[in-house]
């Protein structure tokens, strides 16, 4: 990890509460998603009648397309945070020194849920046994979760460009 990092022990505000608020960060996000999931669906239904069942053959790689796509547009905006991460003062931060890329934007979202899927006790313990409270997808992509507002104050306090 660079030096530049925020540390726990002289930065807790910026840990703050951090898995907590992942926690109903993901509550509004699964229901964005619900949302997004039933748009797609009755889309895919009507285009499904108008091209007598061909359409609905589309239906599975187009939702998680769009889903996908939700998270490229709010992980890849300037914010790097879903709607959920927004509204629980959360933002998604790299930690190898380099910013958020489309690859990245895209494999942490897919690598949260494959380890939520297979095993999310893991994964919570992961984030309860590391300095950072990273869980498994964090570490793997070489991301970090803090909170926004006080990570505004840092980054001006040590000169470093922030969100």
């Amino acid at each position: 990890m660079s030096d530049h990092l925020p540390d726990p022990s002289t930065a807790p505000e910026l840990f703050e509460g951090v898995l907590l608020r992942r926690a109903f960060a993901w509550l509004i996000d699964c229901v964005i998603i619900g949302g997004i999931t039933v748009a797609t669906l009755l889309v895919g239904l009507v285009f499904g009648v108008v091209t007598l069942g061909l359409g609905l053959l589309a239906l599975p790689i187009i939702i998680p397309v769009a889903i996908l796509g939700y998270y490229a547009a709010t992980l890849g905006s300037p914010m790097r945070a879903t709607v959920g991460m927004q509204a629980m003062d959360i933002v998604l931060t790299p930690v190898r020194g380099r910013p958020l890329d489309g690859w990245a934007i895209l494999v942490h979202p897919l690598l949260f849920w494959l380890t939520v899927w297979i095993s999310w006790p893991v994964s919570i313990l992961f984030a309860l046994f590391t300095p950072r409270q990273q869980m498994i997808h964090d570490l793997i992509v070489g991301t970090l979760m803090l909170r926004r507002s006080p990570m505004q104050r840092f980054w001006r306090s040590s000169g470093m460009p922030s969100v």
